[in-house]
C-alpha cells in the first residue's frame, strides 16, 4: 500500500473520530441546556410557590387581626352593657331622690312635730343610695368642694367671705354617676370670693 494511501485512510479515520466527538458534544450541549432551562423553570416555580405562601402567610395575619379586634371589641361592649344597663333605671330614680331631698329641707330635726317625719325620710334615703350604690350609682354633693366644670352645671356666682374663690358655695340640685358616667350634674352657686380675699390679691400684686 502506498504513502498516499495510507495517509488517505488516517484522515478518514480522523474525519470520522472528529465527527463522533462533535456529535457527542452537540449532544451533551443540548442536555446541559434542556437541564438549564429545566433549573430555572424549577426556580420560578419555587420563587411562586414562596410568594404564594407569603401572601397566604399575610392574609392570616390580617384575618388574626381581625378577629382578635372584632373579640375585643365585644368584650368591650359588653363590658358597657353590663356597667350601663342600669342607666334608664337610675334617671327613673332621680326624681325619687329630689323629692326626698326636698321633703328632707321642708322639714325640722329638731321639731317634735316634724321629727319623725324627717327621720323617716332620712332613712328612706340613706337606704336606697346605699342599695344604689352597689349597682354604681354614686350622688354628687361638691358643697365647699372646688367648681368642677366636668361634674357641677352652675347657675349663678356670689361674692363671699366664708368661701374661696371658684368654690361651690351652695347645691341647689345633688348631681349623680353611674360607674363614673355623669348621669345629671350637680347644679351649684359658685363664689366669687369676698373683699378680703381681694385686697389680699391686690397685696400681693403690689
Amino acid at each position: 500500500m502506498s504513502n498516499e494511501s495510507i495517509k488517505a485512510e488516517q484522515d478518514l479515520i480522523h474525519e470520522g473520530v472528529e465527527s463522533e466527538v462533535s456529535t457527542e458534544e452537540a449532544s451533551l450541549i443540548d442536555e446541559l441546556t434542556q437541564a438549564n432551562f429545566r433549573i430555572e423553570e424549577l426556580e420560578q416555580l419555587l420563587a411562586d410557590a414562596l410568594a404564594k405562601v407569603d401572601e397566604q402567610k399575610d392574609s392570616v395575619i390580617r384575618a388574626a387581626a381581625e378577629v382578635d379586634n372584632i373579640r375585643r371589641r365585644a368584650a368591650m361592649d359588653v363590658e358597657k352593657a353590663n356597667k350601663f344597663a342600669l342607666e334608664k333605671f337610675a334617671n327613673e330614680l332621680l326624681p325619687v331622690l329630689d323629692n326626698m331631698e326636698r321633703a328632707l329641707q321642708g322639714t325640722n330635726p329638731q321639731d317634735e312635730t316634724t321629727k319623725a317625719i324627717y327621720e323617716g325620710v332620712e332613712l328612706t334615703q340613706k337606704s336606697l343610695l346605699t342599695a344604689v350604690a352597689k349597682f354604681g350609682v354614686k350622688q354628687i354633693d361638691p358643697q365647699g368642694q372646688a367648681f368642677n366644670p366636668d361634674q357641677h352645671q352652675a347657675i349663678g356666682m356670689q361674692p363671699s367671705a366664708e368661701f374661696p374663690t371658684n368654690t361651690v358655695m351652695l347645691v341647689m340640685q345633688k348631681g349623680y354617676e353611674l360607674n363614673s358616667r355623669l348621669l345629671r350634674p350637680a347644679m351649684v352657686m359658685v363664689s366669687q370670693g369676698g373683699p378680703s380675699q381681694e385686697s389680699a390679691s391686690i397685696d400681693i400684686e403690689a
